[in-house]
């Protein structure tokens, strides 16, 4: 298992190449007789894999792409020389989530090995596009032809890198929404020494963003944190330094729970602006809705493995940014998340402990066979 989670490491597969690490995933796979096809959709290339003919269809979804490396000199070790120091293996991927591709295909081995008589069917999905931009394709599309071919993925493991201080402690049965916009502030242009010339964009964006930033969007619940709102980037000026600018753009972005809907936070954000008289143009971009696991038959399969593996029961939540979950929650799948510690990921010197990598392969072959049982 580490020597071919080196193998991935070491495949410069920045978001949306793979680059070749479906090459050695799907020669791993035809070992274990998995029909593999290839999906490729504008710039990305998508891998699925599937075993069995009966029962329910069990899925393992992941990603191969990785984030830029960042300044390389900053890094200890090479970002994709998979070096392994002492119980550590370092490498852009190795928590977001080469590891926990290489933990479950080496946890398929174990239970075939285990396991002949098989009560459901297995799939995987790989994508090289989970941690780039939306034009450049993602597996939505590959979705929606399932879900026009009348086929439905059951139950879904995605391998994201969930725990915090130990593997298994934090699982997601849930992910909030995603709602990005641009908004552009207009304003007068003028000299900066004629103020009654001019309106100054800069001003009123100070208004709109101490009203936005005090208001409640919602309380969350028992699951979801409540609903956040943050800005990234503003930019305004023309350069000069006696010109009042003309306009002033904002980027923005909710993480809502399932308190709000994008109806309600476009209503209400835009109300904002009316009320500031503000005069506005504004761009809405829906990321994801979000998403709750309420059946129990994937949750609690996942929560017995990690007490039987580890030894503690896990938090259920629906903390954390996206993931790819929420393009296969509309075929109104069970679905959770379980992977690595989180610590490192994006970040320099990202790494995992190999120790703890073979703990997640050892719960992800229980829950391979808890599910056997489960779904006899």
């Amino acid at each position: 298992m580490i020597k071919f989670l080196q193998d991935l490491i070491q495949i410069e597969s920045l978001s949306p190449r793979d680059e070749g690490c479906f090459d050695i995933i799907e020669d791993r796979l035809s070992k274990l007789n998995f029909n593999c096809e290839r999906i490729n959709y504008l710039n990305v290339e998508n891998l699925y894999a599937t075993f069995g003919d009966k029962g329910k269809l069990f899925c393992f979804l992941g990603h191969t792409d990785v984030v830029p490396t960042g300044p390389v000199e900053k890094w200890t070790y090479p970002p994709f020389s998979a070096h392994i120091e002492g119980d550590l293996l370092y490498g852009r991927g190795t928590a977001d989530m080469k590891g926990s591709i290489a933990a479950f295909l080496e946890s398929l081995d174990e239970f075939f090995a285990t396991s002949p008589n098989l009560n459901f069917r297995i799939a995987i999905l790989l994508t090289s596009n989970e941690e780039g931009d939306a034009v450049d394709g993602f597996i939505d599309k590959i979705v929606d032809d399932m879900i026009e071919r009348d086929e439905r993925i059951d139950l879904c493991l995605v391998g994201e890198p969930t725990s915090y201080e130990k593997i298994g402690d934090s699982v997601r049965i849930g992910r909030r929404g995603s709602l990005g916009g641009s908004l552009k502030i207009l304003g007068k242009q003028g000299h900066i020494a004629y103020p009654e010339n001019v309106n100054n964009p800069i001003f009123s964006a100070s208004d709109v963003i101490v009203e936005l930033k005090n208001t409640v969007w919602d309380n969350g619940n028992a699951i979801f944190q409540p609903t956040s709102f943050q800005i990234s980037n503003i930019h305004s000026g023309t350069g000069a330094k006696n010109v009042v600018p003309g306009e002033l753009d904002m980027f923005f972005n909710f993480r809502y729970s399932t308190e709000s809907t994008q109806e309600t936070l476009v209503d209400e954000f835009e109300s904002i602006l009316k009320k500031l008289n503000i005069e506005y143009e504004i761009n809405w971009r829906l990321s994801g809705l979000p998403y709750l696991t309420t059946e129990d038959n994937l949750k609690d399969v996942v929560v017995k493995s990690i007490e039987n593996i580890a030894g503690y029961t896990p938090d259920l939540n629906a903390k954390g940014g996206t993931s790819d979950g929420r393009f296969v929650a509309k075929m109104g799948t069970e679905i959770v998340e379980l992977g690595p510690l989180n610590d490192t990921i994006h970040q320099i010197d990202e790494h995992i402990k190999i120790s703890e990598l073979w703990t997640l392969k050892n719960i992800y072959t229980d829950i391979l066979k808890g599910l056997n049982s489960k779904l006899s």
